[in-house]
């Protein structure tokens, strides 16, 4: 039977329990436990594909396909784990599954209630996960104790425990202990509260991790024990940290992996974290070198919109002991301002993926110069389709060249919708979607970064590369390094999934979100080697501008 870790919040939200329970799982991973997370969501959105980056943050997607909550990438991050649409739960989710089930009459006739076919629903979205010889499911619950959409989730888990017995069900509580500067003194009454709470609800706590900003004292630690019934061994402190990749090491260093195994009746061997220490900490902390990266998007003064993009440079900067320092350039800016202005001094230059044509043509022009100015460039998604815009109009000389989100009407329509995406009227899970292989053609960039002639990557997308364009896009330069091949059923063929520019020392981009698969320890080989360029562009001199080609005339009159 396999364990289960229900790691809840209380206080505010924000306290970072995704990262605790990222972290919790590494240390048993290391342990010789194999585990698995999940992330229920009390919001009754059925996923987070339709939320604004502005309520959301980042949508994160799985290999088979779903949109899921940005902590998945903390988990997959930190265990090395791979996620699937059954590690991401939402409320509307299981009212779904519960209605549908009604509507068929699967509850022959009798009145469908919250307790038991809601929380019977959601004990089955947790157990589902326990396959495959899984050791332990780790489970966080988004939110705070006492809100009022989070309750049924909770009164689930307190079922679950009773079910599966409390040896083999554990309660992390993560809560505030904040720090009063004016009195000098950490308040230990909000915990108390939290835990006061979640004893309300029919839950106690067996470990506690209280984030503070400031060490607290034995004295503390004792008091918060005391009052919220737990062993003293069992308050942990989350304090903040320099680096998000030290938390593991200071949950490490205070034995948090040692009281959850005693709790669970579990015995394993001392972990190493040997390489995280070294390769990625140590690293993290006291880099050689130095790198800024322009990031140049539309939700650039949102933290999470852009999560693991930021993560994955981080990742690329690993490999070579090097700090990627980012700047978040707001893309309208650029069309304010001037890529010259606002681009100055970078040593790389990266457009990420979105919707929507506001800031676009600031991308364009930060594309240009890229191109122009011989800077390394990244492109991901969105990010490529600009780069084929910008191409398709300076070099091809194809004036009005646009994508048909944008210009429905645009005469040179360079990026089309996809075939498959024709009709489609339903905006959520209708994208194409999840992990497809590409066909890495040898001697290209890509291919160099890679290594290897296949490789499968996550999409995002309703938009694509219009074929009818690349025979006038590859004579002005651009180079097709990446294909997908279309299924017979879908009318055979290639979709264009990666780019290169010829004569450039690096500008690459690609179809595929590569961020979703780089971790610490194993960065993605395009972020490696766009950070590799980027160092060279900083050590090395100034390179000159790249020549415009002139439009052709019978380009232009086309």
């Amino acid at each position: 039977m396999a364990k289960y870790i229900f790691v809840t919040g209380g206080v505010v939200s924000s306290l970072g329990k995704g990262i605790a329970s990222a972290s919790i799982g590494l240390l048993l991973k290391a342990r010789g436990l194999k585990v698995t997370l999940q992330k229920l969501d009390p919001y009754i959105n059925v996923d987070p594909g339709t939320m604004s980056p502005y309520q959301h943050g980042e949508v994160y997607v799985t290999d088979d396909g779903a949109e899921t909550d940005l902590d998945l990438g903390h988990y997959e991050r930190f265990t090395g784990q791979t996620m699937t649409k059954d590690n991401n739960v939402t409320a509307g989710r299981i009212y779904y599954s519960v209605i549908e089930k009604e509507r068929r009459g699967d509850y022959l006739g009798g009145t469908v209630q919250v307790v038991p076919h809601i929380t019977d629903e959601i004990k089955r979205a947790i157990t589902k996960v326990a396959v495959d010889g899984v050791d332990v499911v780790i489970v966080e619950v988004g939110g705070t104790v006492g809100d009022i959409e989070g309750l049924p989730f909770l009164e689930a888990i307190r079922q679950l425990r009773n079910e599966v017995g409390r040896a083999n069900a554990l309660n992390i509580h993560l809560t505030l202990v904040p720090y009063i500067r004016a009195a000098d003194e950490l308040k230990t009454k909000p915990t108390q509260h939290s835990v006061g709470k979640l004893r309300e609800i029919g839950l106690s706590a067996d470990i506690l991790l209280c984030r503070t900003e400031k060490p607290f004292t034995e004295s503390v630690r004792q008091k918060i024990a005391q009052f919220c019934n737990v062993a003293p061994e069992a308050v942990i402190q989350a304090l903040d940290v320099q680096d998000v990749y030290e938390v593991p090491l200071m949950f490490s260093a205070q034995h948090l992996d040692d009281t959850i195994l005693r709790c669970l009746q579990l015995r394993r061997p001392a972990h190493d974290l040997a390489d995280w220490r070294a390769q990625v900490v140590e690293r993290a902390l006291r880099p050689k070198r130095r790198v800024t990266v322009a990031v140049v998007g539309k939700y650039i003064q949102l933290q999470d919109a852009y999560k693991s993009i930021y993560e994955a440079l981080r990742h690329g900067g690993l490999a070579h002991d090097a700090a990627v320092d980012v700047t978040r350039v707001d893309s309208e800016q650029i069309e304010q301002e001037g890529a010259a202005a606002v681009l100055d001094g970078v040593h790389g230059i990266l457009i990420p993926g979105g919707f929507g044509h506001r800031g676009i043509e600031g991308k364009l022009e930060a594309i240009r110069h890229a191109r122009e100015t011989r800077t390394p460039f990244l492109g991901i998604c969105l990010g490529m389709q600009c780069a084929v815009i910008e191409i398709a109009r300076d070099l091809c000389g194809l004036k009005g060249a646009n994508s048909t989100e944008f210009d429905p009407k645009t005469p040179h329509p360079v990026i089309a919708l996809l075939e498959e995406q024709q009709g489609v009227t339903a905006k959520g899970g209708t994208m194409r979607l999840g992990s497809s292989v590409c066909r890495v053609e040898q001697g290209t960039q890509a291919h160099h970064a890679y290594q290897r002639a296949e490789i499968a990557e996550r999409h995002r997308h309703r938009y694509e590369v219009n074929n009818r364009y690349l025979e006038r896009l590859t004579q002005a330069g651009l180079i097709v390094s990446g294909t997908y091949a279309l299924p017979r059923k879908a009318g055979g063929g290639t979709l264009v999934e990666l780019i290169e520019l010829k004569g450039h020392p690096w500008f690459v981009a690609g179809q595929f979100h590569p961020e979703f698969r780089s971790r610490p320890l194993e960065p993605h080989p395009l972020f490696r080697a766009f950070v590799e360029a980027c160092l060279r562009k900083a050590a090395g001199p100034a390179q000159p501008k790249a020549t415009r080609r002139p439009p052709r005339a019978r380009s232009a009159k086309r």
